[in-house]
């Protein structure tokens, strides 16, 4: 009966990967990713390395370099921005100028319906613009 698990400290000696603990294993693990997301015709134990690296890569990022919860009004700052439009693009979306100022101000809370249009529009999901 094959083991499920191999020795895990035995791996380690033998260059298994583990935790990341510095910026440079970061950098060498986010490269070691790259290098193999490019390969064509990746065989299952690098499509398992792959796996393997995001998760070692995910833990490290969200302990090391957190990425603060937005509020609904900074997203939609943010995609004006990278969208390079006016808040008067959004008057679809908001009804009127006052009320995209309003709520951009912080004045007024956006409305199920207006989370519903900013989604279709920008073509993301609805909780991107809720705050929980």
């Amino acid at each position: 009966m094959a083991t499920i698990l191999a020795n895990p400290v035995e791996m380690i000696e033998r260059g298994a990967p583990h935790l990341i603990h510095t910026d440079a294993e970061l950098e060498a693990y986010t490269s070691a990713l790259f290098w193999l997301s490019e390969v064509e015709n990746p065989s299952p134990a690098q499509v398992e390395a792959m796996e393997l690296l995001g998760v070692l890569i995910e833990k490290y990022e969200n302990e090391h370099y957190p990425i603060p919860p937005a509020d609904p009004a900074g997203v939609v700052r943010f995609l004006l921005d990278q969208n390079n439009l006016q808040q008067r693009d959004l008057v679809p979306e908001f009804g009127s100028e006052a009320a995209v100022s309003m709520f951009l101000n912080g004045r007024r809370q956006i409305t199920l319906d207006q989370v519903r249009r900013l989604s279709e529009r920008f073509h993301i999901g609805p909780s991107a613009f809720m705050q929980f």
